[in-house]
């Protein structure tokens, strides 16, 4: 489906030796998207933050102006792709997030728990940070070129769900228009949820962390 958007778009899939054969699955259709579907492979799990860290710098050393990081377990709707880039391209966004709780709850086929906690780990994120931000832990993103040349990625320190957290508030910190869209979030359809209490404890002391080094920095662009 995000081959077949009106926006043309490219797709790199960053693949950790997944047992499912995810990579022999890309490489078979490299044939008939050339030039348009990428593949990076990594030995072993490195972690979500350090996946999307070489799949940034990936983008910028082929010169994408846009780039969108998105779930591959079919949550995210890739028709949403093109209000995301529109978003960047002509409405003075620099950072796109689709957003579950920007226009009240919307998501589909999550335990009432599971909503829960992850509504409530962004109202914790806004109240710790002050960032405007209704979903902070939210994957779906696209980000102008400029704001990922102006983070200093090899800084960002976490690896799960805060690493959602650090990059926008690192992108606000740098007073980059960080916008909100409203999208339909489905529970995953393929694979198996990464949360573990690591990445919990990380996410809950690592915003604290987060917000007092903060307070040591200086922020220009």
């Amino acid at each position: 489906m995000v081959m077949d958007l009106a926006v043309h778009t490219d797709l790199l899939i960053i693949d950790d030796n997944s047992p499912d054969g995810t990579a022999a699955i890309v490489k078979s259709l490299m044939d008939e998207f050339k030039g348009r579907l990428h593949i990076l492979e990594r030995e072993g799990k490195l972690g979500l933050g350090t996946a999307y860290i070489k799949g940034f710098k990936w983008a910028l050393e082929n010169k994408y102006q846009f780039v969108c990081e998105m779930d591959a377990d079919f949550s995210h709707d890739p028709n949403d792709l093109s209000r995301m880039f529109h978003s960047c391209e002509f409405e003075n966004a620099d950072v796109t997030v689709g957003s579950r709780y920007v226009s009240g709850v919307n998501v589909v086929n999550w335990p009432m728990g599971r909503v829960l906690i992850s509504y409530f780990a962004s109202v914790y994120v806004r109240m710790i940070t002050r960032m405007k931000v209704r979903d902070a832990t939210a994957g779906f993103v696209c980000y102008r070129r400029e704001v990922l040349e102006t983070i200093n990625l090899d800084k960002i320190r976490f690896k799960g769900y805060a690493f959602q957290i650090e990059m926008k508030f690192t992108a606000w910190k740098y007073k980059f228009n960080v916008v909100e869209i409203p999208i339909i979030f489905t529970d995953r359809k393929e694979g198996s949820s990464k949360m573990s209490g690591g990445i919990v404890s990380e996410a809950v002391f690592g915003v604290i962390r987060l917000k007092v080094n903060s307070w040591f920095k200086k922020y220009k662009r």
